[in-house]
C-alpha cells in the first residue's frame, strides 16, 4: 500500500528572462524565436556590434577599460575567455593588493615622459591586512614621489585621477595586460574592434546556454528597449503547493508526469522554492500561502513536441507492507468516537452473525483505500462499503 498524492502542474521552458539592449545605437539582427544560443554566440547585433553570450552569474554592469579594475565582473569575462581556450595569464591572487591604472583613453603616450607602470602594479598583503604604506593617506610617499602617478617633462602627472588601490576578494577577477590582451584577440574573432575595452553592451551574461522564447523587437528599432526574452534549454514542470504541503515532498523524490494525451513519463523534484506567494482565490482578497516545486522530465523526447501544457503530477508517497486495507467508504464513525466497518451480511466472524460492528484503528489513506487494524479484523473479511 503506498500514499500517492496528485497535483496539476505546467510543462515549459523554466527560467524565463528580459533582455534589454543597452547604449543607444539601431538592431540590426535578432534570432528566431526558438533558437539556441550558447556561450561564446551573439545574441543579437546593435550598429552591427555582436552582442555575445557568456556563462556566470554576474552581470556586465560597466565598461572595462580600466587596467586594474577588480570584481566579479571580470572574473566573469576572465573565466569565459579561458573557457575558450584564450590565454589571459596570471590572475592575482586572494588578498593582493591591486593599484589601478587610468583607463586606456586617459592614458598618455609613451613617448609623453617617463612611466614606471609597465603593467598592473600588485602588492601582495595577507588576507585581512591593512592596505601597503604606499596606499595609506594622500600624503603617503611624499618626498619620494611613490604614491602619485609620474611625472612627465612639465611636472604634470600623466594621469588626471590618483591611482588607488583595490584588495583582491574570493570570486574577483583582475583586468590585468595579460587579461586585456585577451580581450583584444576575441574581440577581433567576433568582428569587435581589438581596444581592449569591453563595453556593458558587449556581453549578456547567462548561468548556461539559452532559448529564444519570445522576440519582441524588430530590426531597425532603437536598442535601449526589451528585444528579446531567454529561457532555460530544458523542460521541467513549475507545481504551485500549498506549504501545508510541502512536508511530503522532497528534492530527489520520483514523480510520474502524466501529460495532456494520457501518457506518462518519469520525473524526479529537482527544485524546492523558498519564496512564498499568495494565491488568490474566491475573490475575497484571502490568498493561500503557495511555494513553486520544480520537477524535472528524465525523457526529454517524451516532451519534445509540447512548448507548454498543463499536466498531472503524481507523488509517491510512504509504502506499506503486509497491512489490511478497506474501502475509505467502509468506514462508519462512532458516536462514542472513532472508526467501526460492518460485517457484510451472510459473513460471520468467529461464530456470530453477520452485520455486526467491528471496531477499527485507520492508519494510512491512499488511492481510497485505508488502513485498518484491531481485534476481530482478519484478512478476507467482507464488510459493507458506500458505493
Amino acid at each position: 500500500m503506498a500514499g500517492v498524492r496528485e497535483m496539476e502542474g505546467t510543462l515549459g521552458y523554466d527560467s524565463v528572462r528580459t533582455v534589454r539592449g543597452a547604449g543607444e545605437g539601431v538592431v540590426t539582427w535578432l534570432p528566431k524565436q526558438g533558437a539556441t544560443v550558447a556561450r561564446g554566440e551573439q545574441l543579437y547585433r546593435v550598429d552591427e556590434r555582436p552582442t555575445v553570450v557568456f556563462y556566470g552569474s554576474t552581470p556586465m554592469y560597466r565598461r572595462l577599460d580600466t587596467p586594474g579594475s577588480v570584481g566579479r565582473d571580470v572574473r566573469v569575462v576572465a573565466d569565459n575567455l579561458k573557457a575558450a581556450g584564450y590565454d589571459i595569464g596570471p590572475q592575482p591572487a586572494v588578498g593582493t593588493a591591486v593599484r589601478q591604472r587610468p583607463p586606456v583613453d586617459q592614458q598618455m603616450p609613451a613617448d609623453a615622459g617617463p612611466s614606471t607602470a609597465t603593467g598592473t602594479d600588485q602588492e601582495t598583503a595577507e588576507p585581512g591586512s591593512g592596505p601597503p604604506p604606499s596606499a595609506q593617506g594622500d600624503d603617503a610617499g611624499q618626498g619620494t614621489g611613490a604614491g602619485r602617478p609620474p611625472e612627465g617633462p612639465t611636472g604634470v602627472g600623466q594621469s588626471p585621477t590618483p591611482a588607488r588601490q583595490v584588495r583582491v576578494k574570493e570570486g574577483d577577477g583582475v583586468l590585468t595586460e595579460g587579461l586585456m590582451s585577451a580581450i583584444k584577440r576575441w574581440q577581433k574573432s567576433v568582428g569587435i574592434e581589438p581596444t581592449g575595452v569591453l563595453e556593458s553592451s558587449d556581453v549578456v551574461v547567462t548561468r548556461s546556454a539559452v532559448r529564444v522564447s519570445e522576440v519582441s523587437a524588430q530590426t531597425g528599432d532603437a536598442a535601449a528597449n526589451d528585444l528579446l526574452s531567454v529561457s532555460a534549454t530544458t523542460k521541467s514542470v513549475r507545481i504551485p503547493v500549498e506549504t501545508l504541503d510541502l512536508g511530503t515532498i522532497k528534492a530527489g523524490q520520483k514523480v510520474t508526469v502524466t501529460l495532456p494525451d494520457g501518457t506518462g513519463t518519469a520525473g524526479e523534484v529537482a527544485t524546492i522554492g523558498t519564496t512564498i506567494k499568495a494565491d488568490q482565490e474566491g475573490g475575497n482578497g484571502a490568498g493561500v500561502a503557495k511555494i513553486n516545486v520544480t520537477v524535472s522530465v528524465d525523457d526529454a523526447e517524451a516532451v519534445e513536441g509540447i512548448d507548454a501544457a498543463p499536466v498531472q503530477v503524481r507523488f509517491e508517497g510512504e509504502a506499506k507492507k503486509g497491512v489490511l486495507a478497506v474501502p475509505v467508504g467502509a468506514l462508519l464513525a462512532l458516536r462514542e468516537g472513532g472508526y467501526a466497518v460492518r460485517l457484510a451480511e451472510g459473513r460471520s466472524l468467529e461464530g456470530r452473525s453477520g452485520g455486526r460492528l467491528v471496531p477499527v484503528d485507520t492508519g494510512m489513506f491512499a488511492r481510497g483505500l485505508v488502513e485498518i487494524s484491531g481485534e476481530g479484523v482478519a484478512e478476507g473479511m467482507k464488510v459493507e462499503a458506500t458505493a
